[in-house]
């Protein structure tokens, strides 16, 4: 049945977009002797674009290592540079952000971390674009230019350093072993010329349900999400420019299609609890699509008894170990497990939260609001061949036209996965408890 709006499967996100176009925009080092190095925009340097973002800006730099509270001193007016990090127990790219603006700053440079192994930065950017819900710019102040925010590749620092008396390498080394790094200003102003276009845009979610064979529990609802949207076209990578979306996420937009049809055709059995089938859109500009979502429910949020996001799935080696985002915050963990096992899965803990994958998915927003969300990575153990495949995967195919059709994908493990989705899914629907949020979570309901 359809679950949109009006009586269809859809319900429109309005959005507005806000995109920074190669033609007209530059980024420029501008020596004290008047000399001038251009930094390649999507290759080497990047801004978050804002609605209202200064087209034309030049300022002094000044480098202050991880920018921490205590070293962003005298950066008033000035283009500030951070070792841009994101590793536990080092001030974060909005904590860098914030101390840049209580210094009043014109902008924050954050250079890449090239240590940073587990996600890998990567170049050339796609594009310089950044979407916004409509209701979250309807209620944003806007008085004031919003801080710049710039990233720059690590092979771009040599530039940025240049006449500092500065090793780059020893600069990058220091910071991507969290060991202290010096301040110094750099004698270079940064000219940035931006060509900025703005439009109003909306993308439907795509929702569905299917009753509940149960007279009682089928007034509950199970969402099994993926998300629809993708990167498009964009900057070409060895000649390609569609940045395809294979892995992410349009397979397993894929899967929840075939997940409804084996239903219906009786290759799975009827669930009790209902089950809402739901595409989202904006995902990759900031969980949008979710958020509207929770925000505005098609079904009481009342009657959402869990949530299991299908987001950040790898099947590129066989699946033995499963990494389950918010394990212990929700009863579902346990579930999972119980379903797992007999699979020969074993469901670990996130063994990298500094890349903070729990809140860069769909299942964010469905705990925000207190309902049970849990969401799966392929696994692995250190130093193994597996690893190198996620490695590799990140390194090469994550955000690139490379995640297509053609890349070595494990379909016996993607089998593997298939099956014990839809026994979790069916183990969440039949179980007569209904998921619970623990009391310990912070996403438990306080009083």
């Amino acid at each position: 049945m359809h679950a949109g709006e009006t009586g269809s499967y859809f319900q429109t996100v309005p959005m507005h977009e806000v995109s920074v176009t190669p033609e007209g925009t530059s980024f420029m080092l501008v020596r004290p002797d008047g000399s001038e190095t251009a930094l390649s925009f999507l290759q080497q340097i990047t801004i978050t674009p804002a609605e209202n973002l200064t087209a034309r800006m030049e300022a002094a730099m000044t480098f202050r290592g991880y920018c921490g509270k205590d070293a962003m001193a005298d950066i008033a007016g000035r283009f500030v540079v951070c070792f841009g990090t994101q590793r536990e127990g080092l001030p974060g790219g909005a904590e860098r952000a914030a101390n840049a603006r209580e210094g009043k700053a014109l902008g924050l440079i954050n250079i890449d971390d090239p240590y940073f192994t587990i996600e890998p930065p990567r170049w050339p950017f796609a594009y310089a674009r950044a979407v916004k819900l409509q209701a979250q710019r309807e209620t944003t102040d806007k008085p004031q230019p919003p801080l710049a925010t710039l990233r720059i590749s690590a092979e771009a620092a040599d530039a940025v350093f240049a006449g500092t008396g500065q090793d780059t390498a020893t600069i990058l080394k220091l910071g991507g072993t969290k060991q202290r790094l010096p301040n110094f200003d750099i004698p270079a102003n940064l000219r940035v010329r931006l060509s900025l276009t703005q439009r109003d845009i909306s993308s439907p979610n795509i929702l569905a349900t299917l009753r509940g064979a149960d007279p009682k529990l089928g007034g509950e609802y199970v969402v099994v999400a993926a998300h629809l949207d993708g990167f498009g076209y964009g900057t070409p990578v060895n000649g390609d420019n569609l940045y395809n979306g294979t892995l992410d996420d349009a397979a397993y937009v894929a899967l929840l299609i075939q997940m409804a049809d084996d239903i219906k055709a009786h290759k799975l059995a009827a669930p009790k609890r209902s089950i809402l089938f739901a595409a989202f859109t904006g995902e990759e500009k900031g969980l949008l699509g979710s958020y509207w979502f929770v925000a505005r429910p098609t079904v009481p949020i009342e009657q959402l008894a869990a949530d299991v996001n299908l987001g950040q799935l790898r099947p590129l080696f066989p699946l033995r170990i499963l990494t389950a985002e918010a394990l212990a915050d929700t009863t579902l963990g346990n579930m999972a497990r119980a379903v797992a096992a007999p699979l020969h899965i074993e469901i670990h803990a996130d063994a990298e939260p500094e890349r903070k994958l729990l809140y860069r998915a769909d299942q964010y927003p469905f705990l925000t609001i207190h309902v049970p969300a849990i969401s799966f990575i392929f696994g692995y153990d250190r130093n193994t061949d597996a690893e190198a495949r996620y490695r590799e995967w990140y390194q090469i195919r994550y955000h690139r036209p490379q995640d297509d059709l053609a890349q070595p994908v494990d379909f016996k493990a993607a089998a593997h996965f298939d099956t014990f989705f839809c026994r979790f899914v069916e183990a969440i629907a039949d179980s007569p408890a209904r998921p619970e949020i623990y009391p310990t979570s912070p996403f438990a309901v306080t009083n």
